[in-house]
């Protein structure tokens, strides 16, 4: 046991560089993800399509970005990282491709909301849990905070070129770069990310020497392997949904999900846009958030560590709520510099709220935690569904977002209220 579990090695980590092959792929899958508020205008231009049908194909990706993360998890556990990582790219290089042939809503409803959904779905937030549980003992949270980071940094890195893209080349060349980008990184994910410390000789960061990570469940091949995998994931659902944490942290990650991917990363551009900003600009704007946002969740990751993560959610939740409600009066035709202080401050708390619910899932449910978080993620991508298509239908109706952007700061309010009435403790039962 000594002699391949070395708990001190010379050099870096193993567990820093599998969590760094991770951040590329979740920076890839929040890139990717969020492309179709990048292509809502030109399709409109092109198909004449309404923004309530484009958001349509939007709803379905947001949704099974959410659904697929605690089967994700399942499968992760009966088929390792590895395999569903790398498939998970291969959807999304598909879904995207494909997109160049369409020519009726149905196929952009196929093409990014059910191939690229499951995709990115399969590389959400619940890929750091999973990673961060099994690879880290010391700095988890700060881990978590930095994985979830990636995700801003996609929508930093993506948002501005393929907005560039779409504007000087067409929104097909935009596509095709996602394909590209996304067929890049198998490779990385193939030969560097390994599930389990034991694979390479090591155990996890900050663990005991000689500890070893909990077992994985018998692996099987075929449908009979997804099917247990599922049927776990559905049963940890059954037994968490008995308890009132669940549905305090679910709720409350239900209007996250509205008032960020929902909302904010599906129509900012566009709403900029019917106030005479340039979508390059807008763009722009929405990746600033991303650059904010590292620092924010990171920070929220160490914090998560040390503050009770109950009072750091009730604080995200209500700031973020009362920035919404003055954006509205901030929208004009150039960036003045009170929409930066906005775009500052609304990117420090966008995706804060991550690392404290994390952690509170894994401190309420145990070794759960990841499953149980996939379905509080579904709940985010849920209610960011709703909001996708909520505010594209009123768009279409009042002409303006408005009515949206006040009852996402509402909600966030509420939201502010049930995180700090969650319960420490719950029990799983079989």
């Amino acid at each position: 046991m000594t002699t391949t579990l070395q708990t001190r090695k010379r050099g870096l980590h193993r567990a820093w560089i599998v969590a760094g092959v991770a951040f590329v792929a979740i920076l890839g899958a929040a890139g990717f993800r969020a492309t179709p508020g990048v292509l809502i205008t030109p399709l409109q231009e092109e198909f004449g399509w309404s923004r309530g049908t484009i958001s349509l194909a939007v709803s379905v990706n947001l949704m099974l970005y959410g659904l697929t993360a605690p089967f994700a998890a399942a499968l992760m556990n009966r088929f390792g990282m590895r395999r569903v990582v790398s498939g998970a790219l291969l959807l999304v290089a598909a879904g995207s491709g494909l997109t160049i042939l369409m020519n009726a809503p149905w196929q952009l409803v196929l093409c990014w909301g059910v191939l690229v959904g499951l995709g990115t779905g399969s590389m959400a937030l619940v890929f750091a849990a999973t990673l961060t549980e099994r690879w880290f003992v010391r700095h988890r949270g700060l881990v978590t905070g930095i994985l979830t980071a990636g995700g801003a940094t996609g929508q930093l890195i993506f948002l501005p070129v393929l907005a560039h893209l779409a504007v000087a080349q067409g929104w097909r060349t935009a596509a095709v770069t996602v394909t590209a980008a996304a067929l890049v990184v198998v490779p990385l994910v193939w030969f560097l990310l390994r599930d389990r410390p034991e694979e390479v000789g090591a155990t996890a960061l900050g663990a005991e020497p000689g500890a070893v990570t909990a077992a994985p469940p018998a692996r099987a091949g075929g449908a009979g392997g997804a099917g247990r995998a599922a049927a776990h994931a559905l049963g940890v659902l059954r037994s968490a949904a008995r308890t009132r944490p669940f549905w305090l942290l679910a709720g409350g990650f239900a209007i996250c999900g509205m008032s960020t991917n929902g909302l904010v990363g599906t129509h900012f551009i566009p709403a900029a846009h019917d106030h005479g900003m340039a979508e390059p600009t807008a763009a722009g704007l929405l990746a600033l958030v991303g650059i904010f946002d590292v620092a924010g969740t990171i920070a929220s990751g160490w914090l998560s560590d040390k503050v009770d993560s109950r009072v750091l959610l009730g604080a995200y939740y209500g700031l973020r709520g009362l920035s919404l409600m003055i954006l509205p009066s901030l929208f004009g035709a150039t960036a003045e510099p009170s929409m930066l202080v906005f775009i500052i401050f609304y990117g420090l708390d966008w995706v804060a709220t991550v690392p404290p619910t994390v952690a509170l899932c894994r401190q309420i449910y145990g070794s759960e935690g990841a499953v149980v978080f996939g379905w509080v993620f579904a709940s985010h991508q849920v209610g960011a569904a709703v909001a996708a298509v909520g505010a594209g239908l009123t768009r279409d109706h009042f002409g303006a977002y408005d009515l949206a952007w006040y009852a996402a700061g509402f909600l966030c309010l509420i939201a502010a209220l049930m995180s700090v009435a969650i319960a420490k403790r719950a029990s799983l039962k079989a």
